[in-house]
């Protein structure tokens, strides 16, 4: 892997990619036929070497980043793991992801959870185990701050959801800088996504902040937290497992965030409240 650096330009969601979205007509309340966007969604199916792992519901937008993240969310791909090499085949919707190692999960297949995400992601049974032994950074920290300009960036930044709705983002942050934006129609697959580049890019997760768009369920907590990312806020609500799960792992989790106002669950003393 490279050496680790820091990110520079801003990654933004590929709003203009003509195929992501399809314009179709649609008849409103008054009876008038309007042009509209939907979000185009395809199946992706994943191998890792000679081994079908699953078939994802995706915009296929970073369908390599995607594949990366997902093994590595799932235990099936390992931090300190050698990839030899991605394929993506656009025309049979497969990507194939191969290892230094062989490997085989027939076993671990079997033994898989329907999370409660939308487009249903899923779990393997292991993932808790390791996930109970990750120590979060004790001292990254979040302004109350830079929380406002987070939110107004984002919710300016041209995107899919913006242009079509239908579909969650994720964002990684670095005090108040966005630096990598995520869409697609599940938020795991957004996820995943941004676990995926960061693995790719070497980039380290101790001092970043991450955003979503969707509810903070348990799955979202296990992924941050197997992120190694300390801070996770959104917009929206939260389920009682997941903050239980956020104050079991010292995860700083906060919600309902809008303009100056939000709700901390967890993690606490990592807030700086600097707001006036």
């Amino acid at each position: 892997m490279n050496k680790r650096k820091n990110l520079g330009k801003f990654l933004k969601p590929l709003v203009n990619d003509p195929k992501l979205t399809n314009e179709i007509i649609v008849t409103d309340e008054n009876k008038k036929k309007i042009k509209v966007h939907s979000v185009v969604e395809r199946p992706l199916t994943l191998f890792l070497n000679d081994q079908e792992i699953v078939t994802m519901m995706t915009i296929c937008d970073y369908p390599k980043y995607l594949a990366i993240g997902y093994l590595l969310n799932q235990n099936m791909l390992k931090r300190n793991d050698k990839i030899t090499g991605i394929d993506y085949d656009e025309e049979i919707s497969t990507v194939v992801v191969r290892t230094k190692i062989k490997t085989n999960y027939e076993e671990k297949l079997k033994k898989k959870t329907l999370t409660s995400g939308c487009a249903q992601g899923t779990v393997f049974g292991d993932i808790m185990e390791e996930f109970e032994n990750i120590t979060l950074s004790k001292t990254a920290k979040i302004k109350a701050s830079w929380l406002i300009k987070l939110l107004k960036d984002i919710n300016t930044t041209p995107s899919l959801y913006l242009k079509a709705r239908a579909i969650h983002g994720c964002v990684l942050c670095k005090k108040d800088k966005a630096q990598v934006y995520m869409e697609d129609v599940g938020r795991h697959n957004a996820v995943d996504k941004i676990a995926g580049y960061m693995f790719k890019h070497s980039i380290t997760a101790n001092d970043k902040i991450f955003y979503t768009t969707g509810r903070l369920t348990s799955e979202m907590i296990i992924k941050t937290v197997k992120m190694r990312i300390p801070i996770l806020i959104s917009r929206n609500g939260f389920t009682s497992w997941g903050v239980d799960l956020a104050k079991k792992s010292n995860l700083t989790l906060i919600g309902r965030t809008k303009g100056s106002r939000f709700l901390a669950l967890s993690g606490h003393q990592r807030i700086i409240y600097d707001k006036k």
